[in-house]
């Protein structure tokens, strides 16, 4: 009997042993797979310290931002630029546009990167604007239904922009990425080609870090970029008013503005085989105000109600007259401008008078 515990006690020691044995060959296999991942972790901050060895503190890199191909290059917003108060503005009043335009369509935006990358805000806003129907589906969940959506959309925006002189800022990656600077460029776009009823902020800027590789490491770099330069059109005149920032801080985007009250203009009038190339000089004797107001209202205008060949300075300015109590007779306000500014080839004055007709009749066929 006494021997029996002793064949216990050995045998319990011998699988003690065993699993002291079977325990430490687990930890030693733990220990060298932690070693291995402290060790891979230390390499790859390690690399990332030598490809980024200019990158600004708080600035958040991707996976994909170290997965570029050679030569290829990244933008991301600086952390400090998201915070500008001025640039924080300007989003709030872009998503305050688009939700006062889609509010027949339902939609709420409330943030931009979130709400615009996946091409169906983008889309409503620019068919509202343009008066177009784009063929796309109405809602996709996929990311290459999305990117498609996105492409269609953009060639519409950028085949619209493009003959304007309007430098295209945005892609159908940058868009889908979220990329906030790119989403922002285009939005600004659209405000000013469609001559926006709103305020945008003046000179804002944003500082963007762009990230290229070149020999395997990448290398970072920071760049300004201006979204807006001026106060765009404003919703009711005063003494000084948007088109006078235009002309005194911003002529080449002063360009932009007239070309849009061309192709408008050109649009109705080109069914008389009419066609405007300068806003200050052929709106100046008045006839062709009289005849773009009737055709807005579909109307014809008599032929002895204004002179059609004017020969003096009373007959231009009796014509523009005219063409005002038209304006008001089509329930507009009575122009702010005087009769005389526009036939003395006053172009601040000759903008606002159709500006005024643009946005009262901007989807008018």
């Amino acid at each position: 009997m006494a021997g029996a515990p002793a064949r216990s006690a050995t045998s319990q020691s011998g699988k003690m042993k065993k699993d002291e044995s079977f325990l430490g060959k687990l930890g030693g296999t733990l220990v060298r797979k932690k070693k291995s991942k402290e060790v891979s972790d230390l390499h790859e901050e390690g690399k990332n310290a030598i490809n980024t060895p200019m990158l600004p503190s708080g600035t958040e890199i991707h996976p994909e931002d170290t997965m570029l191909e050679e030569n290829a290059e990244r933008n991301m917003l600086d952390p400090t630029s998201r915070e500008n108060p001025k640039f924080k503005d300007l989003q709030r009043v872009l998503i305050d546009w688009i939700n006062n335009e889609l509010e027949e369509d339902r939609i709420i935006v409330k943030g931009l990167e979130e709400d615009c990358y996946d091409g169906q805000v983008l889309q409503k806003l620019f068919e509202k604007l343009s008066g177009r129907k784009l063929n796309v589906a109405e809602v996709t969940q996929s990311e290459i239904g999305q990117k498609q959506k996105l492409q269609t959309v953009l060639e519409a925006v950028n085949e619209l922009l493009k003959p304007h002189g309007w430098s295209i800022e945005w892609s159908v990656d940058s868009i889908h990425a979220k990329n906030l600077v790119a989403i922002v460029y285009l939005l600004v776009a659209l405000a000013m080609h469609y001559l926006a009823p709103i305020r945008l902020p003046e000179h804002v800027s944003v500082q963007v870090v762009v990230v290229k590789k070149r020999e395997g490491i990448l290398q970072t770099s920071h760049v300004t970029k201006e979204l807006t330069i001026f106060f765009i059109i404003i919703s009711c005149f005063s003494e000084r008013d948007a088109f006078d920032t235009l002309l005194d801080h911003a002529p080449d985007k002063l360009n932009v503005v007239k070309k849009s009250l061309i192709t408008f203009v050109n649009k109705h009038l080109n069914k008389l085989n009419l066609e405007v190339t300068e806003l200050e000089s052929q709106f100046a004797d008045g006839v062709y105000l009289v005849l773009l107001m009737g055709l807005l209202e579909n109307y014809f205008v008599p032929l002895y109600n204004f002179f059609l060949t004017p020969e003096n300075f009373e007959q231009k300015v009796h014509n523009v007259a005219f063409a005002f109590e038209l304006m008001q007779d089509g329930g507009l306000k009575k122009p702010k401008a005087r009769p005389e500014d526009v036939v003395n080839l006053n172009l601040k004055s000759t903008l606002r008078v159709l500006y005024n007709l643009f946005t009262n009749y901007k989807n008018s066929e």
